[in-house]
């Protein structure tokens, strides 16, 4: 097969985890015969410094011609005076709008080997841990008229009757495939958009018998996640809850560097990233988790290039080296040998062999 890849490193660590998921790539194309071009493009902070604009019109348009869009992270101190529009945020924004992209898997995993790296109690984190988040992506309050008054600031949270169906679709596909059970998340009981959210789901869920549908709300989905996370197996929310409730759930694996995510549209194009930010504090240290986004590259064989055996093969990498005790130094407890960005992402380009 041959690819086009789009790659974003964008700010702070970035380039660091996207260069070993890079290279786990190329491991991987070597060993099945594949041909990937990657071509880097610049998105975020060094955008805005390179550009003055955080989504350049060249990086938009290239990626809308790749086959899939591998993302670092963006953002960084030096941008946070900017105005809200000319942030490195923005990049997201415009590559989840341009791209169409409007659900966002994000895969919870507790491996067994980082059990002791959980933070929950013993009898809490030996239980199986293994949640998928779908979240809304292009609506809600991120996307909602906002602006500022004389005497304040609003935002709105708005879903169409459309956005809710679609997303709450890619939930009960997931589910199929899965353990058939989906939590949908809302505030129903505030909120009414929450409100048409939960009559939306249901309406969907009657194409999907063999689905439990199943509604929390999300402060008590919040609690929930802590007290008892093996009750979950898909859940579905919308754009806000699903960031938070997804960054709660990765701290259940033992660090925010072992999550990786898919924003997926109608179309085999999609874009892969780790839900960490940049981390400028640790930037050019080496040191970084590169393993959310070595996880990503698998999700993007999976689900854009439809590469099954490939995917499993870099999760299978994975599950190597932590078996073999290498860890990062998010994931090592004391005593243990911690290993640096490169020597990870070498450590699972071996396990792949090629």
């Amino acid at each position: 097969m041959r690819a086009n890849i789009a790659v974003i490193p964008g700010d702070g660590i970035g380039s660091e985890v996207c260069g070993q998921a890079v290279n786990v790539l190329s491991a991987v194309a070597k060993k099945y015969g594949h041909a990937f071009e990657f071509e880097s493009l610049l998105a975020g902070g060094c955008a805005i410094d390179a550009t003055g604009h955080p989504l350049p019109q060249a990086t938009l348009d290239t990626a809308k011609a790749s086959d899939a869009v591998l993302l670092g992270a963006v953002g960084g101190w030096q941008w946070d005076s900017r105005p809200g529009n000319e942030r490195p945020e923005m990049a997201l924004m415009g590559l989840r709008g341009g791209l169409e992209l409007f659900a966002n898997l994000r895969p919870a995993i507790l491996y067994p080997q980082l059990a002791s790296a959980c933070p929950l109690k013993e009898e809490i984190s030996h239980c199986e841990l293994d949640v998928l988040v779908v979240r809304e992506l292009t609506g809600g309050i991120y996307f909602g008229k906002r602006g500022r008054d004389a005497d304040g600031a609003y935002d709105t949270m708005y879903y169409s009757r459309r956005e809710v169906e679609r997303i709450a679709k890619v939930a009960m596909e997931a589910a199929m495939k899965r353990n058939k059970k989906v939590m949908s998340v809302d505030k129903a009981n505030i909120l009414e958009s929450s409100r048409l959210w939960r009559e939306v789901v249901i309406e969907v869920a009657k194409d999907y018998p063999e689905i439990e549908l199943m509604h929390m709300y999300v402060d008590n989905a919040a609690m929930q996640l802590v007290r008892n996370p093996g009750q979950f197996d898909v859940i579905v929310t919308e754009n806000m809850f699903g960031d938070i409730l997804s960054d709660e759930a990765s701290m259940l694996t033992g660090s925010i560097g072992m999550l990786p995510s898919a924003s997926l549209g109608s179309g085999r194009l999609g874009m892969y990233e780790p839900i960490h930010g940049s981390a400028p504090d640790i930037a050019g240290k080496s040191i970084a988790n590169p393993l959310a986004t070595i996880l990503s590259a698998a999700m993007l064989l999976r689900y854009s290039l439809d590469l099954e055996d490939e995917a499993m093969d870099i999760e299978n990498a994975v599950k190597l080296a932590l078996s073999d005790g290498l860890r990062t130094a998010d994931i090592a407890l004391r005593g243990e040998t911690v290993l640096s960005t490169t020597q990870m992402g070498a450590a699972v380009t071996q396990y792949i062999g090629g």
